[in-house]
């Protein structure tokens, strides 16, 4: 095997010594991948994939020849020891973490990186242009590739507590989110509609607070309200996040899971009423907007929230646990006799100092776990732990949020709801031909053009920006299918942004190649927004 390696490390070196000196003419060539890569060089010729293909890798790299094999054949070709096509697969470990080389010429692909992650952004680029060569002359033409992303953090958000969705469409999502390089996924597990993961310890958050009566049919502020009548329900077991976890993993995908506090609680609270500052017994919230309940500072409701902590940690193997604190309605703290008293045993001067307390003891436990704590923006007011990250979504606030966060040494997930809230309308078209949605409106130019990683920060700031993710709250959409068209294209857009470098982002460029990857989407029975090039 190491000979073999040898051999084939010396035929990578080779080729792309002898391209400039081999009689190969360089030729036009546009690529049609998103995202974009940093450099692409084409050369005459092309390789025969419907003459077979063989996997050279080393046994480090099993689940990659694994996943590699599977885009293979999904896009029908065959796999073959005997065939003369092959598909090498290399470290090179002086390369920049996370980039990846990629050289196809006649019968010999190489791919190299210097991480395993890089070599998973590889195949990703690989498998589209598979499916390019399926879908034509079974060819890829030859070329040199050579890519990394911009951004560490490539994310993308799904809210599984107002609507649930099922497992196969989770993988689904991590796929959509794996061809196009995205690398974390912010999984919104707990809400006041709907707690969605499975807590051993304390079976009626299940039981209990992952099913509601009915849900609002309108938007959540317009009275009268009304309901549609349908109970309402779904969780995810812990084998099956298990499942979902290594499935991530597989396809270079960190899970960040989120479990909301010290507001959002209602549906834990309907569980476990104890837990909330009034102790009366509520249901699952079947409506929209925020919640008034919270819970309660008890010793015995950190023991609850540290108990749930430990089983979450043990399911997701990421450093990252994200625990909300956004928009904690704090009127049910400052009306409790019980809770002021508290403060004052605390020391804390108001309620945003004791939310502060709330999120830096839940920090301070989770680094006992290895872990470290993710949180909406919100967690900065009254002081966030010093190694928190901070999500940064309220880009109407002033001073900005994310200034903030940057001054006080937190690393930064932009995701502006002005430009990544994917809950928001595509057009302003909306009234005639886009399902309803919370409001707003996002096109995908805007998003694109506009950039939400581009922001006045001090120069000494910006290496405070980990990087960005699209945001998708469900309120309104309650199936898979309307999830997909609400984040496509402003996945692939956002994707593009993230990873390719701003001297190579061109929106007109985007649409060209949309409208091939367009084609994947629907090969893989991917909804989308079809109409938003349709007149371009």
């Amino acid at each position: 095997m190491l000979t073999k390696f040898i051999r084939y490390s010396l035929l990578a070196c080779s080729l792309v010594l002898m391209l400039p000196a081999c009689d190969k003419k360089q030729i036009d060539g546009q690529t049609m991948l998103i995202p974009k890569p940093d450099k692409t060089v084409f050369y005459e010729g092309a390789i025969q994939l419907n003459q077979g293909v063989k996997i050279s890798s080393d046994q480090a790299f099993t689940s990659e020849s694994q996943l590699l094999s599977g885009y293979i054949k999904n896009s029908g070709f065959l796999i073959a020891e005997t065939a003369e096509n092959e598909i090498v697969l290399q470290i090179d470990k002086p390369m920049k973490p996370n980039s990846y080389d990629l050289e196809i010429n006649q019968q010999i692909v190489v791919l190299k990186s210097g991480d395993n992650s890089g070599l998973k952004y590889g195949i990703q680029t690989l498998r589209q242009l598979l499916f390019f060569a399926a879908e034509g002359n079974k060819t890829i033409l030859n070329q040199h590739i050579s890519d990394a992303p911009n951004y560490t953090y490539r994310g993308m958000h799904l809210d599984v507590a107002r609507h649930f969705m099922p497992v196969d469409f989770i993988k689904k999502y991590i796929d959509m989110m794996a061809v196009l390089k995205m690398n974390y996924f912010h999984w919104h597990l707990v809400d006041d509609q709907g707690w969605r993961i499975e807590i051993k310890k304390y079976p009626k958050l299940t039981e209990v607070g992952s099913k509601r009566k009915e849900t609002l049919t309108g938007h959540g502020g317009v009275k009268p309200f009304e309901y549609d009548g349908i109970p309402h329900e779904g969780f995810y077991t812990q084998e099956e996040i298990k499942e979902i976890v290594a499935y991530a993993t597989q396809r270079g995908i960190t899970i960040i899971p989120e479990i909301e506090m010290p507001g959002h609680a209602r549906a834990a609270i309907a569980a476990y009423p104890e837990l909330g500052v009034t102790g009366e017994k509520i249901e699952v919230w079947k409506r929209w907007g925020v919640s008034p309940y919270i819970y309660n500072v008890d010793e015995s409701t950190f023991g609850f929230l540290e108990d749930v902590l430990d089983e979450v940690a043990k399911l997701f193997p990421g450093k990252y646990i994200h625990i909300g604190g956004d928009e904690a309605v704090k009127d049910q703290w400052k009306a409790s006799p019980r809770i002021q008293q508290r403060m004052k045993e605390l020391g804390v001067k108001d309620e945003a100092a004791l939310q502060s307390y709330f999120i830096k003891r839940i920090a301070d436990y989770l680094r006992t776990k290895g872990k470290t704590i993710v949180g909406w923006d919100e967690i900065l007011e009254g002081g966030a732990p010093e190694d928190a990250v901070v999500t940064f979504w309220r880009s109407w606030v002033k001073p900005s949020p994310a200034l903030e966060a940057a001054k006080h040494g937190h690393k930064i997930i932009y995701t502006p709801a002005s430009l990544c809230y994917f809950d928001h309308y595509q057009t302003t078209l909306k009234d005639s031909i886009e399902p309803m949605a919370i409001g707003g409106c996002t096109p995908v130019d805007s998003l694109y053009i506009k950039n939400p990683v581009k922001d006045n920060l001090p120069a000494e700031h910006k290496n405070m920006v980990w990087g960005a993710q699209g945001n998708v709250w469900t309120e309104y959409m309650k199936t898979p299918d309307h999830v997909e068209h609400m984040v496509m294209p402003r996945m692939a857009a956002l994707s593009e942004v993230l990873w390719t470098d701003e001297q190579h982002q061109n929106f007109q460029d985007f649409k060209r190649r949309f409208k091939f990857f367009a084609k994947w989407l629907e090969a893989n029975n991917i909804n989308y927004a079809k109409y938003i090039f349709e007149d371009n």
